[in-house]
C-alpha cells in the first residue's frame, strides 16, 4: 500500500545543506572506473537506488567492487574486457545505468539480458540502439521495439563510417555512445541528426573522460570525433561532486522561503550544467552568491519572485523546481524547450500540469512547454500530491509548503532513487523549531516536553547529550578538563533514546545522567569549545517534521538562531534550588539545600561567562519567569508565545 508523508504548512527556510554527490556524475565515474586499466577509489559516491543498480550490475560481469565506508568505493578496472561474458542484469529505472551500460556491453562480446521496472520498459532506447545497429553491434528487442528489455549478443564491429544519431530526446544516448567507442580501439565519429538536447550533461561526459584519459573532439554540438588507440586509465583518486539537481531545490527554498539557503558541494567551478539554474531564480529576483562550492539564495528584496518565460533545455531536470517555483511568482511563467520530460521517470510535463492544478494554478502544456499561471495567495490546501515514482516530482512539490499550507506527498520513498534522506535535509533548513533556554532547574525541560506533546513536535533535551558527555568521560577515565579527549568521546557518543530511556552503549543510563556528580560534569564540559562543536551537528539533526522543540543553555543564540519561537525560561536562585530538593527527595535521594543553591549559583556564573556560546537571553527571545508559577502555567505561557507564531 502506498505511504504518504504531511509536510506541515512551511513559512521559513534559512540554513546550510551539505549536497549528496552527483548521480550523473556518479554512475559515469562507476562505469568509467570499471573500463578503466587500474584501480580508481571514488569519494562521495551518491547512495542511491540508481547506484546500488549500476554497482550490482557492475559486479555481476565480473567487475571488482569494495565499499570502503563514508560513501567511498574502490572499482577494479577490467581494462576494457569485462570479465563475464553472459549474465541477466536487472537495471530498475535507472537511465543513467542501463544506456551506457548497453553500449559497453554491445561491444564486449558477450550475451547479456538487460531489463527493468515496469516503467523503465516504457522508455525509449531505441536511437541508442540504432546507432549501434549502425556499427555492427547485435542489440535485440525482447519486449517493444525501442524499448528495454534487451538481448546483447557477440558481434564483429565495424567503424568505417560515422555513426548518425539522434539528439533530440535523451542526451544519454550520445554519453552512451561516447563512453563505450573507446573500448573498440578504433577512430569513431557520430554526427548528430537533430538539435543535441541537455548539453551540459555531454560536458560532464567528456569531462569525465578526459579524466580517465580519453580526449573528444567535437565540432560545435553536431560532430564527435575519437582519435584511434585510446584506452581508459585510472586517476587513481576521484571526488564526485554535490548534485547540482538536487542543490535546486534548497537554493529555490531559500528564494521562497526568506533565506538564506546555503548548499555547499557545487559551485562557480562545478562541471554540472544545472548550476545555471541559480541563473534562473536570479532572473525571478532571487539573491545569489557564488562561491568556489558553495551557492547561496535568498528571497527578493521585494519578498515576492518575478514571472519569466525561459528556454530551459540546459537544464531539463532542474526546470522541474522552476515549475513549482512558479507558484510563487507574480505572474505567468513559461517553461520553454523542455520535450525531454515527456520521455523521464513519467511524462513529467503531463504529470507537473495536474499536481499544479491540485494547488490552484492554471496551467497549459504543449509538446515542449509549460505554461503556469499562479493563483492568489495563499495557495489552497492540496488534495494530495502524487509523485507517479518520480524522485523529482516528490522533492519539487515539497516546496509548495512554503506557501503555508499543509501538503501530502504520496510514495515519499520514491525520493530514495538518487537523494533517500531528502526530507530529513529539507526538515532540517524549514521544520519549525521552538527554541526554549534558561539556567538549570528553571522548569525549562518539564516545560518543553509538554509543549512538544501539545504540538505533536520532536523534542530535544540537549543537556541530556552533555550529561551523557559528561558520564561517558567519567566511566573512560577521561579527565573533563582533557578538551580534546571529551571532544572525541562527544563525537562518537554512544547514545540512544528509546521510549523515554536514555542508553549509553546499550545501558539505561536514564537516572544515572541526572546525579549531581554528572550534572556537575554536564557543566563544566558544556564550556568547552571543542566539545560544543562536536555536538553541535548532532542538536540540529534533531531537527524534523513537523517539528522540533528544543531545549538548553544556548538552543536560540546558536544552535537554532532562526528558531519561529524563542523563549528563555528562569525562575530565582531559591525557588529552582527548592524545586531540585524536592526532585532529589522525591527519588529518595540524599540533598541539602544550602549546598544546592551554592552549586545553582556556581553553575549559572559558569554558564554565563563560559568563552563559547554562553547562557544569556537572546535579544529576539520573549522572557518567561516562572518564580511564581506552577508548570501548568509555565506551559501555558510558552503556548501563548507560540500562538502568536502561527506555528
Amino acid at each position: 500500500m502506498m505511504s504518504s508523508l504531511n509536510l506541515p504548512a512551511l513559512r521559513r527556510a534559512t540554513g546550510t545543506v551539505r549536497l549528496p554527490g552527483s548521480k550523473s556524475i556518479s554512475n559515469r565515474m562507476l562505469l568509467l572506473a570499471a573500463l578503466a586499466d587500474g584501480a580508481t577509489e571514488i569519494r562521495d559516491l551518491l547512495d542511491s537506488d540508481d547506484t546500488r543498480v549500476m554497482l550490482a550490475a557492475l559486479e555481476k560481469v565480473g567487475i571488482g567492487v569494495t565499499a570502503m565506508g563514508d560513501n567511498a568505493w574502490r572499482i577494479e578496472g577490467c581494462g576494457g574486457v569485462f570479465p563475464v561474458k553472459d549474465a541477466d542484469l536487472f537495471m530498475g529505472n535507472a537511465g543513467t545505468a542501463i544506456r551506457p551500460l548497453t553500449a559497453a556491453l554491445a561491444l564486449s562480446g558477450g550475451h547479456y539480458r538487460l531489463s527493468g521496472v515496469p516503467r523503465m520498459h516504457e522508455r525509449p532506447i531505441g536511437d541508442l540502439v540504432d546507432g549501434l545497429l549502425q556499427i555492427g553491434a547485435d542489440v535485440r528487442y525482447t519486449g517493444n521495439p525501442g524499448f528495454p528489455p534487451l538481448a546483447i549478443h557477440p558481434s564483429k564491429v565495424k567503424l568505417s563510417a560515422p555513426i548518425r544519431l539522434r539528439g533530440d530526446v535523451s542526451s544519454q544516448f550520445l554519453t552512451a555512445l561516447l563512453m563505450a567507442l573507446p573500448l573498440t580501439g578504433e577512430a569513431a565519429v557520430i554526427e548528430m541528426t537533430t538539435e543535441l538536447i541537455s548539453r551540459p550533461y555531454i560536458e560532464i561526459t567528456l569531462n569525465l573522460m578526459a579524466r580517465f584519459g580519453v580526449k573528444v573532439e567535437r565540432e560545435g554540438w553536431q560532430r564527435f570525433t575519437l582519435a584511434a588507440g585510446q584506452r581508459y586509465r585510472s586517476p587513481g583518486l576521484l571526488h564526485v561532486e554535490g548534485d547540482a539537481s538536487a542543490a535546486s531545490y534548497f537554493l529555490a527554498a531559500g528564494a521562497i522561503g526568506g533565506g538564506p539557503v546555503r548548499v555547499e558541494g557545487v559551485g562557480r567551478n562545478s562541471i554540472q550544467g544545472d548550476v545555471r539554474f541559480a541563473d534562473a531564480l536570479e532572473a525571478m529576483g532571487a539573491r545569489i552568491e557564488w562561491g568556489e562550492q558553495h551557492i547561496e539564495a535568498r528571497a527578493p528584496l521585494s519578498g515576492k519572485l518575478k514571472a519569466f518565460d525561459l528556454d530551459l533545455n540546459h537544464v531539463p531536470d532542474a526546470a522541474m523546481t522552476l515549475a513549482v517555483a512558479a507558484l510563487f511568482a507574480d505572474g505567468r511563467c513559461v517553461l520553454r524547450n523542455i520535450a525531454s520530460w515527456r520521455v523521464k521517470e513519467t511524462d513529467r510535463i503531463a504529470a507537473m500540469a495536474t499536481e499544479l492544478r491540485k494547488l490552484g494554478a492554471t496551467v497549459e502544456e504543449g509538446p515542449d512547454w509549460l505554461a503556469i499561471d499562479p493563483s492568489p495567495f495563499p495557495l489552497p490546501p492540496s488534495c494530495p500530491i502524487d509523485t507517479y515514482d518520480d524522485h523529482r516530482m516528490a522533492m519539487c512539490f515539497s516546496l509548495a509548503a512554503l506557501g503555508g499550507v499543509p501538503v501530502t506527498i504520496n510514495d515519499p520513498q520514491c525520493v530514495n532513487k538518487t537523494f533517500p534522506d531528502y526530507f530529513d535535509v529539507l526538515a532540517e533548513i524549514t521544520a519549525p523549531v521552538i527554541a526554549i533556554d534558561g539556567p538549570s532547574a528553571s522548569g525549562k525541560g518539564t516545560v518543553a516536553e509538554r509543549v512538544a506533546t501539545a504540538l505533536g513536535y520532536h523534542y530535544l533535551d540537549s543537556g541530556s547529550l552533555y550529561r551523557l558527555t559528561a558520564l561517558a568521560s567519567m566511566r573512560a577515565g577521561v579527565a573533563l578538563d582533557d578538551e580534546a579527549g571529551v571532544a572525541a568521546l562527544a563525537a562518537s557518543l554512544p547514545a540512544t533514546f528509546e521510549g523515554g530511556r536514555i542508553l549509553l552503549a546499550s545501558d539505561d543510563v536514564t537516572d544515572a545522567i541526572r546525579s549531581e556528580e554528572v550534572s556537575a560534569g554536564a557543566s563544566k564540559v558544556a564550556a568547552l569549545p571543542a566539545v560544543r562543536a562536536a555536538l553541535l551537528a548532532r542538536q540540529r539533526a534533531y531537527r524534523r517534521f513537523p517539528g522540533l522543540v528544543a531545549d538548553g543553555r544556548d538552543m536560540a543564540s546558536v544552535v537554532f538562531p532562526t528558531a519561529a519561537a524563542k523563549v528563555f525560561l528562569t525562575a530565582s536562585a531559591a525557588v529552582r534550588a527548592e524545586r531540585r530538593y524536592k526532585q532529589l527527595i522525591a527519588k529518595g535521594m540524599p540533598a541539602n539545600m544550602h549546598a544546592l543553591l551554592q552549586d545553582l549559583q556556581e553553575r549559572d556564573a559558569r554558564d554565563a561567562q563560559r568563552s563559547v556560546a554562553p547562557l544569556r537571553q537572546c535579544d529576539d527571545a520573549d522572557l518567561v519567569d516562572t518564580t511564581g508559577m506552577n508548570i501548568d502555567a509555565a506551559v501555558a505561557a510558552v503556548m501563548t508565545i507560540v500562538k502568536r507564531q502561527e506555528l
